[in-house]
């Protein structure tokens, strides 16, 4: 028989211990649960497919109930995959998405349709009333890009875009290296995506049109903005680039992908640009999908202080400085041992990370992690190394 007692037989002592031990196991009652967010994808081809929905379907209480595509099947087979039940579907037109946008249920946007179309459709979408994650680049020229900020900032809505570069560990582990003072005034940068013969020859990629230009708004984008991001400098003074189309027009290319069509191939295939900040500091951005180095790297950085330099290229991350009145490097190790959140249930995975910090943004009411103004910046330094091209002139910024 169970012991029976009053709350007369308790002491208050005994009442705050008992509290206690209950909060620790969890005992108490029950939180509600969060509120399910509501999302619809607007463009379900390859980025939806390899990074916005299969990361998105992990966060408990995130439920994709829309999808739109120009092409039926697409958008049937994303709901299929990934929607609830009841997901709708819509498709046929360049304007379906506007049906989409009616609901007002859908909290949340993702925006993954080709470059052109980002900012009209994330204008459209921040005006009626719902957040969004728009995929990098952010627009295909700045004048596109402040639109979508504008829009943001009447709305009132939460806007991001998407660049999961931020979030590998060697890139969290060197911004907190930063931070702390690391690697004292960065005045170099170099922002590397290299690839040598690695043309996307699926979709639109190739269409200057729908794109806005090449490998430098492609991945070159990514590589710009980790560099900007670990520098925590957003203030260009000037920029000179250059673009060249040298190999698209080559067959048997012995590309990752296979041969590409070179009357498909109008963008560039690899741009280059130097960016002096305000404060004098310096970035070299390089870019490519085909060149004749046997040296690729993607999406990474090099940086130099005045109290030590990082390095991501290579694999991993170096620190170099001098140590005891040696030269050393080193080599942080994340193999095991890194903070449970960046290591937890989705294995540390970029993409992931990335989605998990947004829609802890929007249940938070907290600013997103990538804020719109730093992509327009990214935007605005991309725009100047095409027009730097086209004008044979160096860019200047008021």
């Amino acid at each position: 028989m169970a012991d029976a007692k009053t709350i007369a037989d308790y002491t208050d002592e005994e009442i705050e211990e008992l509290n206690k031990l209950a909060e620790k196991e969890g005992k108490k009652a029950d939180k509600p649960a969060p509120k399910t967010i509501r999302v619809g994808i607007i463009g379900c081809g390859g980025i939806a497919n390899g990074k916005h929905m299969p990361n998105i379907k992990k966060i408990p209480g995130v439920e994709m109930v829309a999808f739109c595509d120009l092409k039926e099947a697409r958008a049937v087979k994303a709901a299929k995959k990934y929607g609830t039940p009841d997901a709708k579907i819509y498709f046929g037109s360049e304007t379906a998405y506007k049906e989409l946008l009616k609901d007002e249920t859908i909290e949340v946007i993702h925006v993954c349709t080709p470059n052109r179309s980002h900012s009209f459709i994330t204008v459209d979408a921040l005006d009626a009333g719902k957040h969004v994650m728009c995929e990098k680049p952010m627009a295909i020229n700045s004048e596109e890009a402040k639109k979508m900020l504008d829009a943001a900032e009447r709305s009132g809505k939460k806007l991001t875009i998407g660049y999961q570069q931020r979030w590998r560990k060697d890139s969290q582990y060197a911004k907190e290296f930063i931070k702390d003072g690391g690697c004292g005034d960065i005045y170099y940068g170099e922002a590397v995506a290299i690839r040598r013969r690695a043309v996307p020859t699926w979709g639109v990629f190739l269409n200057a049109y729908e794109q806005g230009g090449g490998p430098l708004i492609d991945i070159g984008t990514h590589a710009l903005d980790l560099t900007l991001w670990l520098m925590d400098n957003y203030k260009p003074k000037m920029v000179v680039g250059k673009t060249f189309r040298k190999l698209a027009d080559q067959t048997g290319t012995a590309n990752a992908w296979g041969d590409w069509d070179p009357e498909e191939f109008t963008t560039e295939d690899s741009a280059f640009g130097f960016i002096v900040m305000e404060n004098g500091a310096v970035i070299y951005l390089k870019s490519s999908w085909a060149i004749n180095l046997d040296d690729p790297h993607e999406a990474e950085c090099v940086l130099a202080g005045t109290k030590a330099g990082i390095s991501q290229l290579g694999g991993g991350l170096k620190i170099n400085a001098v140590r005891g009145g040696r030269q050393v490097i080193e080599k942080p190790s994340f193999d095991a041992g890194g903070v449970a959140f960046f290591d937890g249930a989705s294995g540390g995975d970029p993409a992931q990370l990335e989605q998990m910090a947004w829609y802890d943004a929007i249940r938070n009411d907290t600013a997103p992690p990538t804020q719109a103004a730093q992509a327009y910046v990214v935007t605005q330094i991309l725009e100047a190394i095409y027009t730097s091209e086209k004008t044979g002139q160096p860019i200047y910024f008021n």
